[in-house]
């Protein structure tokens, strides 16, 4: 192993070592106690925030009329109560119902032989049975034999249920009038906490009347539900076993 690469993997083994060091501390200070909620904060001021940066068409200048009733970007004479604006509110819909099945297999085999006799080669014959008698067969001099054969099958069977509504903040307004929206939510069931996000584009005109949004009509769409607790804690496999899985080489 080279000095750089021995480096890198010990350093790589202190940094996973102080992190486990770090969770094992952490639990051992909430024991006894629930799980804690995080505060309510600004999602545009978290180190994972990045703004998102969509194709845009050419922008079109509005004429103001100054006798008009109509205000220029407005959808409706009368107040339009959907969410429009960054820090509005909008509910995303989330109704996954996916179900897919692949099956594969492959099979192939190959025999071969090959067989070289030197009875009469020059005279050379001779010459190889004296300085190797008992080692050495003129009539049959290269004698290969291979067989191969290969059976491989995959196949994947996956289903996924998801039934949730989230309320998200619209965070940007992109300038052709799509709004980038966020969502989090929290729900702590006695010592286990569920954690649900969501983000990514819409439409303005593809929120509902009840100022509601689809799941599957948001672009770009990330969706996270995860927990953390007693149940997740038990479901995970121990620190070292995770530090000798990554480190083991086969």
């Amino acid at each position: 192993m080279k000095p750089s690469t021995a480096l890198r993997a010990t350093i790589a083994v202190v940094a996973a070592l102080d992190l486990g060091a770090c969770n094992m501390l952490n639990r051992l200070s909430e024991i006894g106690d629930e799980p804690k909620i995080t505060d309510i904060q600004n999602p545009t001021t978290q180190p994972s925030y990045q703004p998102v940066t969509m194709p845009m068409p050419a922008p079109v200048i509005a004429e103001r009329q100054p006798s008009s009733l109509w205000r220029p970007g407005a959808r409706a004479f009368l107040k339009d109560q959907r969410a429009s604006n960054v820090g509005d509110v909008v509910t995303v819909v989330i109704n996954v119902n996916e179900s897919a099945q692949i099956s594969n297999e492959t099979k192939s085999g190959r025999s071969s032989e090959e067989r070289a006799d030197a009875t009469n080669f020059l005279g050379f014959e001779s010459k190889l049975s004296k300085v190797l008698p008992s080692a050495v067969d003129p009539t049959s001099l290269v004698h290969t034999d291979s067989t191969s054969a290969n059976d491989g099958s995959g196949s994947v069977n996956r289903s996924e249920q998801v039934t949730l509504s989230v309320a998200a903040t619209i965070t940007q307004v992109l300038p052709n009038g799509n709004l980038v929206v966020q969502g989090r939510q929290e729900m702590r069931v006695n010592y286990e906490v569920r954690n649900l996000q969501v983000a990514g584009v819409i439409r303005p005109q593809d929120i509902s009347a009840t100022n509601t949004i689809p799941f599957d009509q948001i672009a770009e769409a990330r969706l996270s539900y995860a927990g953390h607790g007693q149940i997740s804690d038990k479901q995970q496999p121990r620190y070292g076993e995770q530090i000798f899985d990554v480190l083991f080489p086969f």
